[in-house]
């Protein structure tokens, strides 16, 4: 269980704000996340839908549980 929550989320933000951005990396993650997709057989999809149905009825139980809206949703205490 996480005490120190807020301490730990300003940590996360300062070294989130230091990091610098390499495009050039973040392609080459996306590529290969890609390639992976292929070798899986999960892209390129045989028909987009499939499944549409289940994340719908998936979406609309999460949405009705009571404490799971707002923006502090997964925050643990």
């Amino acid at each position: 269980m996480i005490k120190n929550y807020d301490q730990i989320q300003a940590l996360e933000r300062e070294l989130i704000k230091n990091q610098t951005t390499d495009l050039m990396q973040n392609f080459r993650l996306v590529d290969a996340m890609y390639r992976e997709a292929v070798e899986l057989g999960i892209f390129p999809m045989k028909n987009s839908l499939d499944g549409l149905e289940i994340d719908i009825k998936i979406a609309e139980v999460v949405n009705h549980v009571p404490g799971t809206s707002g923006k502090n949703r997964n925050r643990t205490k």
